[in-house]
């Protein structure tokens, strides 16, 4: 049986690794749609982390300030509607691919929050 701790380490994890997954792009044709997929991938699990996951049943300290600021980011940044609107025009352009990437990368380290969760993970 997984404890709520593994849980939560597991979709931390899933979190962090999509992340590595942007940062590592190459900008290349095609991957405006892998760019996409790893997006939707974290906002999901960013999702499940704000709104399922009970701050009460986790011992550490720096899981509430870390849960603000996964809230933060899903209440201030919407790429699904960019990346929908920018695929049939220009996913081929590799200066706005890029763009986007480090849009969306910007915004997930914004407040250190990719920082927070490594350490989070660290702990657990």
């Amino acid at each position: 049986m997984v404890s709520y701790n593994e849980y939560l380490k597991k979709i931390l994890s899933q979190i962090l690794d999509s992340y590595h997954i942007l940062r590592d792009i190459q900008d290349k044709p095609g991957d405006l749609e892998r760019i996409h997929k790893e997006m939707l991938k974290i906002n999901g699990f960013i999702k499940v982390v704000v709104n399922n996951i009970d701050e009460i049943k986790i011992p550490q300290s720096d899981f509430k300030p870390l849960q603000i600021k996964l809230g933060h980011y899903l209440e201030n940044y919407f790429f699904e509607k960019e990346i929908e609107t920018m695929a049939p025009l220009y996913s081929n352009d590799m200066h706005r691919v890029k763009n986007m990437r480090l849009k969306i990368i910007e915004a997930l380290e914004y407040n250190r929050t990719m920082e927070s969760l490594e350490d989070l993970i660290d702990k657990i």
